[in-house]
């Protein structure tokens, strides 16, 4: 997440949020926050629509994980800092089970996909056994019998 998007989360400034990341850097290893380059941020820019204009941003923006966003309730200290940190956490918690269930039923899918096909082998050799049976017999059949 922004690093603007939690300071309202956590209901403070941005400058703020920034500021307490500096004093507490050994809590925010790269793993749990980063600042995005210059062409990630104009990627982001166009992609969300984002001010560039006078009053926009003039700094590259923190990144946070969901370690990081957790992390920053312990730095920021408000009650409303608090209640957010838990609504991260379940929000997060929310968004690996739905990927969870989202690769299970890829995979589901792909094992129906793996057995039609081996169904649809089988299915046409049958077809083809049952026309081979369908057809008439040749009429190269030797007389049985006496010769005169």
């Amino acid at each position: 997440m922004l690093d603007s998007d939690l300071a309202e989360l956590y209901g403070v400034k941005t400058e703020r949020l920034i500021q307490q990341v500096h004093r507490n850097t050994a809590r925010f290893p790269e793993k749990f926050a980063f600042r995005l380059n210059h062409e990630e941020f104009s990627n982001l820019t166009l992609q969300f629509a984002r001010s560039r204009s006078w009053g926009g941003r003039r700094t590259l923006p923190y990144v946070f994980t969901e370690h990081g966003a957790v992390m920053l309730s312990s730095v920021l200290r408000t009650d409303q800092a608090v209640r957010m940190s838990i609504l991260v956490v379940e929000a997060f918690v929310q968004l690996r089970e739905m990927l969870s269930t989202h690769k299970e039923l890829a995979h589901k899918l792909e094992e129906l996909e793996r057995k039609v096909g081996i169904h649809d082998q089988t299915i046409v050799q049958l077809i083809e056994a049952i026309r081979q049976l369908m057809e008439p017999p040749a009429d190269d059949k030797k007389s049985i019998g006496f010769l005169s």
